[in-house]
């Protein structure tokens, strides 16, 4: 049965088989013909709506003369994998892009971060976090404000569990000194990026005011690792929503743009004393 709103997981896997067939230069019909099913099978499958099992992979694969084995291995787990992770239980009460953003930072087998506007989301407290949501405008209902909010903190579970992904943070000075709400926020807020900062997986620099040639202030972004690098994706904030970037040309930009930012942030060791003393201006 197809399905009525495929995940960004479901669809980026849809689009990656489609390049697959393009590189081989053979249509829809011809690709769906291999598979002994009808062009609208191809065209459902290539646009997320419906699944595809490994054998079918793999033929497709076979057929589109694809010879990159760990590709072809990261499609069949995106193809096959099951998980129904805790962001399900918010389908259908909270934007899609919810469910989507938690699922990629699930997979993840990395993830870099800029925070040039907020502190990055994993990092927020439940205070800092609400202060965010309800900034927005038109002003959300509290009953929706406080599911964003639940949302938010169950996503920093991925931080936390056993084997979990390398995190690395680069946050911009502005960040930190922006109180968006009061003092006491604020303060709680800078002592969980130390608290954070002190796990192992987890990495937090911080880019200060008076480093020479940073112009990155737009450059906010999550740069989440896949299996293989043609299956990493970018996450932004944009004017109305977030935008979800896996162009192989885009992601070659997004890479060269985190080295960029990296290069103007201090160490951990001193980010750390950075953020301590903040804490003792507050």
């Amino acid at each position: 049965m197809p399905r009525k709103q495929p995940t960004a997981r479901q669809e980026r896997l849809g689009r990656e088989l489609r390049k697959l067939r393009e590189a081989a230069g053979l249509t829809a019909r011809e690709a769906a013909g291999m598979l002994g099913a009808v062009s609208v099978t191809m065209s459902q499958i290539e646009s997320g709506v419906a699944g595809v099992s490994e054998a079918r992979v793999r033929r497709l694969a076979a057929h589109y003369a694809c010879t990159d084995a760990e590709l072809i291995d990261a499609l069949v787990e995106m193809a096959t994998d099951r998980t129904r992770g805790w962001w399900e239980e918010y389908r259908d009460v909270l934007p899609p892009v919810f469910q989507d953003l938690a699922e990629l930072e699930h997979h993840a087998r990395f993830m870099q971060v800029v925070g040039t506007a907020h502190v990055p989301g994993l990092l927020q407290t439940e205070e800092y976090a609400r202060a965010v949501f309800a900034y927005v405008g038109p002003e959300l209902p509290e009953s929706e404000l406080e599911l964003r909010v639940e949302h938010r903190m169950r996503r920093r579970q991925v931080l936390a569990r056993e084997e979990a992904a390398p995190y690395e943070a680069l946050v911009h000075e502005s960040v930190l000194r922006t109180r968006v709400a009061d003092r006491r926020v604020a303060r709680a807020q800078l002592d969980e990026l130390l608290s954070q900062s002190e796990r192992p997986n987890v990495s937090v620099r911080v880019i200060p005011f008076d480093v020479d040639g940073f112009a990155g202030a737009g450059a906010t972004m999550l740069y989440a690792g896949g299996r293989v690098p043609a299956l990493d994706t970018v996450q932004r904030d944009a004017p109305y929503g977030s935008v979800f970037v896996d162009a192989s040309a885009k992601l070659m930009g997004m890479r060269t743009l985190f080295r960029r930012v990296e290069k103007a942030a201090v160490t951990p060791a001193k980010s750390r004393d950075f953020i301590r003393r903040l804490t003792k201006e507050l």
